[in-house]
């Protein structure tokens, strides 16, 4: 049988998480068949109908992933965003959009009425630690604080996490789902269209444990090409025990003025050793 690739959803509420954040649930008999990866940064596209006609029109896709659309028809436009939530039972899914002025999907998210209609397709996720990983470092700016957050919440009990993530300021901070191993620093005033970004430059600072460990980001592209530059050089994080996405490209960015310099309690939180949420491995047991 073949899988169901699209799925028509429509908007069933708005919840404004902070004044950067905006929450659309989606609801709708079209999630019936929507095939969730289960992965914590997977993904989705929003495919918008056209301004001028109101018609969605689909890619068609083939077998290797190529889209062409049919003849005399424009590409659809369309974004991607990361699935916050999924309920299969409720057929319900959550989608947080950063709040902000010229986007697409932003734009479209703060003003879509309920019943607004839309349409999604099956998701991908990136997040692949390896299986015997003891520790992990999450990183993010505002965009990529849903897949952290869902990330963390799907965080088994003995992994630790050292989490920093980079927000306008304390307003846009959000309570993250709580575990009972993670360690987690805001970042305010840097990064965000706002100054250059700061998570290179603290991910540089963060101690590391010893042990299998694995490396996950999000962000704008400057800030994440310089966390992967760093991260290439470190033999813990290779062998694929990386993931580094840029979820957006800030055109001037090179240009941004640094930010003002840490907070003395955060620069000492960011240098802080956090070996002791490791968990300790398992004893091995002999078989005589």
């Amino acid at each position: 049988m073949t899988q169901q690739m699209f799925h028509e959803v429509a908007v069933a509420r708005r919840q404004l998480l902070t004044p950067g954040m905006v929450r659309l649930t989606f609801a709708g008999d079209g999630l019936a068949a929507f095939a969730s990866t289960g992965i914590g940064d997977e993904y989705v596209r929003l495919f918008f109908p056209d301004e001028a006609t109101g018609e969605t029109v689909l890619p068609i896709i083939d077998g290797e992933g190529r889209w062409t659309y049919p003849e005399g028809k424009p590409p659809v436009r369309y974004s991607t965003y990361t699935v916050r939530r999924f309920d299969a039972a409720a057929r319900e899914l959550d989608i947080d959009f950063v709040v902000h002025e010229g986007g697409l999907a932003s734009e479209w998210a703060q003003a879509a009425p309920p019943g607004q209609r839309i349409v999604i397709n099956n998701p991908r996720g990136l997040y692949q630690p390896p299986p015997d990983f003891r520790w992990q470092v999450l990183l993010a700016d505002a965009t990529g604080l849903p897949a952290l957050a869902r990330l963390l919440e799907d965080t088994p009990n003995d992994i630790a996490s050292r989490v920093v993530i980079e927000v306008a300021d304390a307003a846009h901070e959000q309570t993250l789902p709580p575990h009972p191993r993670a360690l987690v620093t805001w970042l305010h005033g840097s990064g965000n269209g706002l100054r250059a970004s700061r998570l290179a430059e603290v991910f540089q600072r963060i101690p590391l444990p010893e042990g299998c460990g694995y490396l996950w980001g999000s962000g704008e592209q400057i800030a994440i090409r310089a966390i992967r530059q760093r991260a290439r050089k470190m033999p813990v994080f290779q062998d694929g025990r990386s993931k580094l996405i840029a979820y957006w490209i800030e055109e001037g960015a090179e240009g941004r003025g640094r930010p003002e310099a840490l907070a003395s309690e955060v620069s000492a939180q960011i240098g802080a050793d956090w070996s002791g949420l490791v968990a300790k491995a398992p004893d091995l047991v002999t078989m005589s």
